[in-house]
């Protein structure tokens, strides 16, 4: 180390060697330092008094503690009190200890956190104003202590207290009653060292930019909720359409605090008048329904004997009290629409048998009473023959009697038969007729029941299949998501078959749809496609999560056994699964999920295989 000779310059190299030698600031230390740095010898006399109060001058106080410290010394030695002056020096010294290294990354990272969340009582404009107040400390240790303070106000959000000020919280009674020239040279001094100042500036400005970034983000979240996201619920309300349409119009107008503050009175308001639209939409949407759950119900007790409108009933409750679905809704009027058109045919039908029924009837009596008559004209003249035949004299008169007789006799045998032959017919007609209505009505409740599902399993046909797709590919063209088509085959249905017969392996088909539907998604649909084959449309499903969707169906199986003939059979099936390709058919993505399929059935059976969009 070369040799300094200049006091001054001895003092600082002490002062920073005994930082960062990391020696403890004692006078001993310091004068033990300092002789090693200037070459001389210690001896044990206290410090010289000019030498000190020139060390006095030179010594750095850029905070509160330093400033007090000094001046004590001072004090000390215009009084010539040395060992006052050599006491105060060692606090000086103390106080240079390396303390623990402020945690700024920390701190940032919190402000940014606190900058971006909401406070009561505290506006974007108003915590920019109190963070520049901040950022004009003097030092780091104030900045941070001060950004420290302002951080808790902004949590508790209670008043505009921005932290400790350095007049107030960092200086002492004593300091604040004085104003001697050395408050002033430590001021100086103060201002000498505010090194810091462009990084704290430069840091206001950054904090400042993103302020306004992010208050513009939010204007335009704003005015999009207002412009898009709220007139989409508010159909039904238009004085309060009109009322989001002004306050997105308004909403680039106001700028000054007092302004937004107003603004944001309205916005409150106009919550506050959605929530009570939302509350009664709610309570007309459950009166609606409790009402038309009553009038099913009285419906269901006036048409006791009307079976064919069972079907009907029971569609509309399981819609009625289940959650509201679109889906649903409208799946219950497509099926609702196709059954009313159906059983009008049918009842046509059915009312043209019922008057062709009553024709025969009505036919009937009019037979029975031409046939009375006919019998009661031939009682009347039979009756005069009798008495013409009493009345005879001899047997000549009685012989064209008796003729008359036979032939009245022979006339009322003719008719009586060819009644009985039309009577017959009659009835013939009437059993026929019968049979018919009872076919009829047999129908009617089977197409209420059916409509276009599966008669088997209960699964969509393929008619139902068809449409559903449809109807899936068009919202998940129009939301822009992703709709995955399943095909799945039972493994060994064939060898169930011919082993246990084929009322078992309907009861199989039956026990997989039933599996398969109660752990499918609402939205999903089952659709049986022939045999032993089945399809499933997974809207809004990715390919992964449609694969791993017919991996759990097929742990589900597994789990829930099959009984036939007192023995638990486990079944399973091999699936293929393929998303469905923008304007793709039905038919195109069934042909690549069937080659998956096959895949999987070559692999082992019991396992699902993906398809990707070819490219």
């Amino acid at each position: 180390m070369p040799t300094i000779s200049n006091p001054s310059e001895i003092a600082r190299e002490t002062l920073r060697q005994l930082a960062m030698r990391r020696v403890a600031p004692t006078p001993d230390n310091y004068r033990k330092l300092y002789h090693e740095i200037a070459g001389t010898r210690p001896d044990d006399d206290a410090l010289p008094e000019a030498f000190v109060r020139k060390l006095a001058k030179r010594l750095p106080r850029d905070n509160a503690e330093r400033q007090r410290n000094g001046r004590q010394l001072d004090q000390a030695l215009t009084d010539g009190k040395m060992k006052a002056a050599e006491a105060a020096l060692d606090r000086y010294l103390e106080g240079l200890k390396l303390g623990e290294q402020p945690a700024w990354n920390e701190l940032i990272a919190t402000l940014l956190r606190q900058w971006e969340a909401r406070h009561t009582g505290w506006t974007t404009a108003r915590k920019r104003e109190s963070l520049d107040r901040v950022l004009n400390a003097a030092d780091p240790a104030t900045l941070y202590s001060r950004l420290q303070g302002l951080l808790r106000g902004w949590s508790q959000g209670g008043t505009e207290d921005d932290g400790p000020r350095p007049d107030a919280a960092e200086a002492d009674p004593t300091e604040r009653a004085e104003a001697s020239p050395s408050a002033a040279s430590a001021r100086s001094t103060a201002t000498a060292h505010a090194a810091t100042a462009p990084t704290a500036v430069s840091t206001s400005q950054a904090l400042a930019a993103t302020g306004a970034e992010l208050a513009d983000t939010l204007r335009d979240l704003l005015r999009l909720s207002l412009r898009k996201a709220v007139p989409a619920l508010l159909q039904e309300h238009p004085e309060l359409l009109e009322t989001a349409a002004a306050l997105s119009t308004e909403l680039d107008l106001h700028a000054t605090p007092a302004a937004l503050r107003e603004f944001g009175e309205r916005l409150r308001k106009f919550a506050h008048d959605i929530e009570l639209a939302a509350a009664d939409d709610a309570e007309i949407h459950a009166g609606l329904l409790e009402l038309l759950r009553l009038l099913l119900r009285n419906i269901d007790e006036l048409v006791l004997d009307d079976q064919w409108l069972s079907g009907q009933i029971e569609m509309l409750r399981e819609v009625v009290d289940s959650k509201p679905d679109p889906r649903k809704i409208d799946d219950a009027g497509r099926r609702l629409k196709e059954l009313i058109l159906k059983q009008g045919q049918l009842k046509h039908t059915l009312a043209e048998t019922q008057r062709h029924l009553r024709d025969m009837l009505a036919g009937f009596v009019d037979q029975l009473a031409r046939f009375s008559e006919s019998t009661g004209a031939y009682h009347d003249r039979i009756g005069t023959c009798a008495q013409r035949i009493a009345q005879a004299r001899d047997i000549t008169e009685i012989g064209p009697l008796l003729d008359e007789v036979m032939n009245e006799t022979r006339g009322i045998q003719e008719e009586a038969r060819r009644s009985r032959d039309e009577l017959l017919v009659a009835r013939q007609q009437a059993t026929e007729a019968e049979q018919r209505i009872a076919s009829l009505q047999a129908e009617l409740e089977e197409t209420s029941r059916l409509m276009r599902h599966d008669q088997l399993t209960g699964a969509l046909n393929r008619r139902g299949l068809e449409e559903m797709f449809h109807k899936e590919a068009a919202r998940a063209q129009r939301r822009g998501s992703r709709l995955a088509v399943a095909l799945l085959d039972i493994d060994h249905f064939k060898k169930l078959n011919d082993s246990l017969g084929h009322q078992v392996g309907d009861d199989a088909l039956v026990h997989l749809a039933k599996v398969v539907r109660q752990h499918l998604r609402p939205q999903d649909v089952l659709a049986r496609f022939g045999g032993e084959e089945f399809v499933i449309l997974l809207p809004e499903t990715g390919d992964t999560d449609a694969q791993q969707a017919l991996v759990r169906l097929q742990r589900e199986l597994t789990r829930e056994f099959f009984m036939a003939d007192q023995q638990k059979v486990v079944i399973t099936f091999s699936a293929g699964v393929t998303p469905l390709g923008e304007g793709e058919s039905l038919e195109s993505a069934l042909k690549r999920a069937d080659a998956a399929m096959y895949q999987a059935k070559q692999a082992g059976r019991n396992r699902v295989m993906s398809a990707p969009l070819p490219a």
